[in-house]
């Protein structure tokens, strides 16, 4: 019975699904056109074996028999009940919600449409974004070509301004050569219209002095023709009258060439110093004639000083005139009247006293009396130094070459000279108002190299050469300017002109252990935050001084106790106690200690360090033929007095 009841039950159900899903659309025509009085028979059969079910599961009392059948069902006939009792859930809830089949379409249906419509506006915002995506697109294309063009100009604009950067370099040198070229034509101009303005006012005295003397020439024939007159009257007097009258003649003859004399010596004897007895218009223009350079020596040639004083007569037997001639050709030319009321003969001067040359010559300036007291022990040692061949003229062109223009004026004012400069102490620099310690280093190691090359005036070389790697021994011979045309081969131009009264020269970049990259970019006012522009000049610095200074530089940078050189640093003048006084005479007897360079220049250590670097002093070049000549060109005939 209750196998029957579900294989019915099982019948009705997969019929039901069959209708519900509508798996064959002709049994479902067929059974809607044909079936349908079966359809509503079956249907309440299918209730009754339903509800016959459920009568009978609810009549067993144990579970175990409900097991037992349940076990019985086959498992396809549980899952189509299964499924079949599910769709009836579903039907429910639709039939619950009160919505059909039709609406649910209906609803689908407007749905769609409505999905339709969004597509289709969707469809145009994605063709409107795609043609804007392609503006966008072709806008990029042309800025991309804009940015490559405007890189492409930047770069030529790059290119063009390191072009015009280089030519600003190569200008500013040119500028710096001619102002250099223009100050030195200023200075030879300032002595030239100088020695013109002299030559000029002697030449007014030698034109006024000749119509004296014409004039007395006039006078003598007149007074010699009134004599003659005289005579012719007379012939007829005594012989006593006779003699009388030529002893008056004789006696006026005599008479009116000393009354020249006189005067002509009375103007010799004025500040003008000595003149030539000639015409001077007729006479040509040469070297060391009517005084060609600046200076006490005014119209002064060599003929006339050697004749003025014959050079193997010893001082001592100079005479007056002789002792005031030679103050004026030595630079001392103010102190001439003094001495030609104080000196008898040259044994005056050698045996005065400092004392005696600041009381007598009244001579305050210490400077002029160690100028004159050297000059005079060369007189009585008779040595014939080198430097006392340099004048002080040739001083202030070295002051020039060693990058120190600014002291001219205190070495010209103190007329030092080359000797004094052999004999220089830190004293006398300190009275020259030179305080800079660095300044101090310059002169010492500008005078080592004078030393080096035997006080020989054209040492120093100014212009660049045909050398392409100078060695030590040519670098040590450098003067300021060649070290600025250095720099500007070292691509270093815009820094160059710094270097213009710093006292920078080839002597104290290879001689000085203290002197560096460091030094030198400090001076040349390189800041700090340039790191590659200091690690070049670095590079450049060590390939100029060589492998061996540069290594002497680097030893006495790390050893204990070593002080930077600066700029800033002053030389002060020492202090003498009390306990020292009772030793100031025998420091007075030995000068050379304080020396700024001692004599002995192969003995001598630099700046009281380390010894020079050999290479510096060993073959040493001679000078230029160039050097030579432009020297000669512009030195000319402006050496000193040579004894």
């Amino acid at each position: 019975m209750a196998s029957n009841a579900c294989h019915i039950l099982e019948a009705a159900l997969e019929r039901m699904d069959d209708i519900i899903a509508g798996k064959s659309s002709g049994f479902f025509t067929h059974y809607l056109k044909n079936t349908t009085a079966s359809l509503v028979i079956a249907a309440p059969m299918a209730l009754q074996h339903t509800e016959a079910l459920k009568a009978l599961l609810e009549g067993w009392g144990s579970e175990r028999e409900q097991e037992s059948v349940r076990k019985q069902v086959s498992t396809d006939t549980a899952d189509v009940i299964l499924r079949w009792l599910k769709r009836g859930e579903v039907n429910a809830s639709s039939s619950a919600n009160g919505e059909s089949y039709q609406q649910r379409l209906s609803r689908l249906e407007g749905d769609k449409e409505s999905l339709i419509l969004q597509v289709s506006v969707l469809t145009d915002q994605v063709e409107a974004q795609g043609a804007k995506i392609s503006d966008l697109k072709s806008s990029l294309v042309e800025h991309q070509q804009k940015l490559r063009s405007a890189g492409e100009m930047l770069q030529q604009e790059f290119l063009h301004r390191t072009s015009l950067e280089s030519q600003k370099l190569s200008l500013m040198g040119e500028v710096s050569y001619l102002k250099l070229k223009l100050s030195d034509m200023e200075g030879k101009q300032g002595y030239g219209a100088e020695r013109q303005h002299k030559a000029e006012n002697i030449i007014k005295e030698l034109r006024t002095l000749k119509e004296k003397v014409e004039h007395l020439e006039d006078q003598k024939l007149q007074y010699e023709k009134k004599l003659k007159a005289t005579k012719v009257n007379r012939l007829s007097a005594s012989g006593d009258s006779g003699e009388s009258e030529r002893s008056i003649s004789t006696s006026s003859r005599h008479f009116l060439p000393y009354f020249a004399d006189t005067d002509y010596s009375r103007l010799r004897r004025t500040q003008s110093g000595g003149f030539q007895s000639a015409d001077p218009e007729a006479a040509p223009f040469k070297r060391g004639g009517l005084r060609a350079t600046a200076g006490p020596r005014l119209t002064r040639t060599p003929e006339a000083s050697a004749s003025s004083r014959d050079m193997s007569v010893p001082f001592s037997q100079w005479t007056k005139e002789q002792v005031c001639g030679w103050l004026e050709d030595f630079g001392l030319g103010q102190y001439v009247n003094l001495t030609r009321q104080w000196v008898e003969s040259g044994q005056t001067l050698l045996s005065a006293t400092p004392q005696d040359l600041e009381k007598e010559m009244r001579m305050r300036n210490p400077l002029h009396r160690k100028k004159l007291q050297l000059a005079l022990r060369a007189f009585s040692t008779k040595t014939v130094e080198k430097s006392s061949e340099l004048d002080y003229i040739w001083v202030a062109r070295w002051l020039d070459d060693i990058g120190l223009p600014q002291y001219k004026d205190q070495f010209h004012e103190a007329r030092v000279d080359g000797r004094m400069i052999q004999y220089l102490t830190v004293n006398d620099l300190l009275s020259l108002k030179v305080t800079s310690q660095l300044h101090h280093l310059s002169i010492k190691c500008a005078i080592h190299v004078l030393h080096a090359n035997k006080f020989n005036p054209n040492c120093l070389r100014r212009r660049p050469g045909e050398e392409r790697n100078p060695s030590p021994s040519e670098v040590v011979q450098w003067s300021n300017h060649r070290v600025m045309e250095w720099l500007r081969s070292a691509d270093l131009a815009e820094f160059a002109p710094n270097l213009r009264g710093s006292g920078v020269h080839g002597g104290l970049i290879i001689l000085e252990p203290r002197f560096s990259s460091e030094t030198l970019a400090l001076l040349l006012n390189i800041p700090p935050q340039k790191t590659l522009l200091r690690r070049h000049l670095a590079t450049a610095f060590s390939a100029l001084v060589g492998a061996q200074a540069a290594q002497e530089k680097r030893e006495y940078a790390n050893a204990t106790g070593h002080v930077p050189l600066t700029t800033t640093a002053k030389v002060k003048p020492k202090k003498l106690g009390f306990t020292q006084f009772s030793h100031l005479r025998k420091r007075k007897q030995d000068d050379s200690l304080d020396y700024i360079c001692p004599m002995d220049t192969g003995a001598v250590a630099v700046n009281g360090g380390s010894p020079p670097p050999s290479a510096a002093l060993k073959g040493l070049s001679p000078p230029r033929q160039a050097d030579q000549q432009e020297d000669e060109v512009e030195t000319g005939a402006q050496t000193g007095s040579k004894h």
